[in-house]
């Protein structure tokens, strides 16, 4: 803005040289100026102004432009309140098994029902019932009922019912206190209580059943010990017809 400024004032000395006497006339003050001399000197101003809005112009225009599009501020995308925490302190499991495997750690006693969607391992103590859609594997105590796809008992001590929807496996050295239920079944630890299976069940030698035993089909391996007695009701062979 100097620059014009200065352009401007360049610009009215010469003009005032231009009149008659030069300095002279510059020294006498405005009356010396005639009339057809100001109005020339008048017209060289406009211009002079004219000429300084041009220039100033796109410097405004370029103080007021619009800001690149990154430079922008962009609008905060919503965030969506987290999930509270319902009433209930587990979830409800589905029909269909998840892959995860919660584990309960030796050392580790829980009061109350576990459930889950996935598997558990109990390798600690659980006073309450276990459910979960996936393998139940239980190295340590359970005092209370169990439902699961399949049912794993290694070294176990387990006091409460054994629902599962495919095999149930008594390890040796696992003692349970309860009835079982299942589609097949092998036991070779001991078990006090009715064991009902729809499929095949298998007694092995270090085996202990004190209880009866349903199935289809039976194998009792030599040593096995049992107190109760044996019925494959759910076999296809119509027994009543056998004898007529």
């Amino acid at each position: 803005m100097s620059f014009f400024k200065e352009f401007k004032e360049d610009l009215s000395t010469a003009a005032k040289e231009m009149m008659p006497g030069g300095d002279e006339a510059e020294n006498l003050g405005e009356g010396f100026m005639t009339e057809e001399t100001e109005e020339l000197v008048g017209e060289k101003m406009e211009e002079i102004d004219e000429m300084l809005r041009e220039a100033v112009a796109p410097m405004k225009e370029q103080e007021v432009a619009p800001q690149p599009a990154f430079y922008q501020q962009q609008p905060t995308p919503p965030v969506a309140p987290a999930a509270m925490p319902g009433m209930d302190h587990m979830a409800r499991p589905t029909s269909t098994a998840t892959e995860e495997t919660a584990v309960i750690t030796e050392g580790m006693t829980i009061t109350g029902n576990v459930e889950s969607t996935g598997s558990v391992e109990v390798r600690g103590n659980v006073v309450g019932d276990v459910r979960c859609n996936g393998k139940l594997v239980v190295t340590g105590t359970i005092n209370g009922n169990t439902q699961s796809s399949e049912f794993f008992a290694d070294n176990a001590r387990i006091q409460g019912e054994i629902i599962a929807e495919g095999t149930v496996k008594i390890g040796n050295g696992s003692i349970i206190v309860g009835n079982l239920s299942a589609t097949s079944s092998v036991i070779a630890g001991a078990v006090k209580g009715d064991i009902d299976v729809q499929g095949p069940v298998v007694v092995d030698t270090s085996a202990v059943v004190m209880g009866n035993i349903k199935s289809r089909s039976v194998q009792i391996n030599n040593g096995a010990v049992i107190e109760g007695y044996c019925s494959q009701c759910y076999s296809d062979i119509d027994v009543q017809n056998v004898f007529g």
